[in-house]
């Protein structure tokens, strides 16, 4: 992954000589940061309105998570106008190609977000979103079959993206479709997670280490049970008038929960790494077992579940702040959007 690109505007030749190559190594990875502060605008909006949080943020955290996105967007489609050939080296790359779903992804969170806000946005957010993620799928997994340049040690939890992401289009598709569309992305998101566990775990334990930038995606093993924990119950609270919690539901909830653990165990692993833009890889997944556990606190009126809920927040809250600061100065020292090394 590439790192994040600079704002700067260009004001003199030099300026300008230096801002062209500058946008012409954006990358697509960037879209994550929208997916980690949409996640927690989210979990702020569960918070509020499960635990009865004593303050609302999470109205001013979406309209910042909507800026970014437009301004990423902006400038990712100006990078395509003008170096179409960069964007084709990064659908061509055996990592980069799996966040281009990331842009789809964004657009199903702002459907969740703004799902009790206003109906018609969501549904058009959602629409949108499930369409290209659609979309995205197929090409994508069209392009694992067919490439000969894929190799396992390219296999990372990033590839989760684009096929086990649609695991999160039933939390607002069941308000905006009928039950059945949002059973067959349901479908598709929950076994494929099942089969790219199985490869990336593969990947992990009998080749090299995963390249430094690339640790952080090991948190992205995370959103796949718990965003399906989420989903699985809006489904059955669809199709079953008062349904509560059942085991298939614990057992995804507990395993997002184990591997959290798993991660954090190995803390060290992961606060020697530099920044580099795959820092946001930690953002999202943390939104999503704190999503998970408002809800398991919200389904089992369980202390325990209450509290764990808060200390994630809490956690999530300060991660955003140390991830958006890390940001911040590495813009400021043109330290990112620069070729790979």
């Amino acid at each position: 992954m590439t790192d994040q690109p600079s704002l700067h505007i260009a004001t003199g030749d030099q300026d300008h000589a230096e801002a062209r190559p500058r946008l012409q190594y954006f990358p697509i990875s960037f879209f994550a940061s929208v997916l980690g502060m949409t996640g927690t605008t989210i979990a702020l909006q569960r918070a509020e309105r499960f635990l009865g949080l004593p303050f609302s943020i999470s109205g001013i955290l979406l309209v910042a998570s909507l800026a970014i996105f437009l301004t990423i967007a902006t400038f990712y489609a100006l990078k395509a106008a003008r170096h179409l050939d960069a964007v084709k080296r990064e659908f061509a790359h055996p990592v980069k190609i799996n966040f281009f779903a990331t842009i789809s992804i964004s657009m199903l969170l702002f459907g969740i977000a703004f799902m009790r806000l206003n109906g018609d946005v969501s549904r058009l957010f959602w629409m949108a979103g499930t369409a290209l993620h659609l979309v995205f799928t197929l090409v994508i997994l069209s392009a694992w079959m067919h490439r000969t340049t894929f190799q396992i040690q390219h296999a990372n939890p990033a590839w989760f993206i684009p096929v086990v992401g649609n695991i999160i289009i039933p939390i607002a598709g069941v308000e905006h479709a009928p039950a059945e569309i949002s059973w067959f992305f349901f479908s598709i998101g929950l076994i494929f997670w099942i089969v790219l566990l199985t490869i990336v775990l593969y990947r992990i334990i009998f080749y090299p280490p995963l390249p430094e930038r690339l640790k952080p995606t090991l948190f992205i093993l995370i959103p796949p049970p718990a965003i399906g924990f989420v989903s699985y119950l809006r489904l059955m609270e669809h199709d079953v008038s008062g349904f509560v919690l059942d085991g298939f539901a614990r057992v995804l909830y507990y395993f997002a929960l184990f591997i959290l653990l798993l991660l954090l165990v190995q803390v060290r692993q992961f606060v020697k790494i530099p920044f580099y833009i795959s820092w946001w890889a930690y953002s999202f997944p943390m939104a999503a077992i704190t999503i998970a556990t408002i809800v398991m606190a919200s389904r089992t009126n369980l202390l325990f579940f209450q509290g764990l809920a808060y200390v994630l927040l809490v956690g999530l809250g300060a991660l955003i702040v140390i991830l958006l600061f890390r940001t911040i100065a590495a813009i400021v020292q043109r330290k990112i959007c620069v070729e790979d090394e």
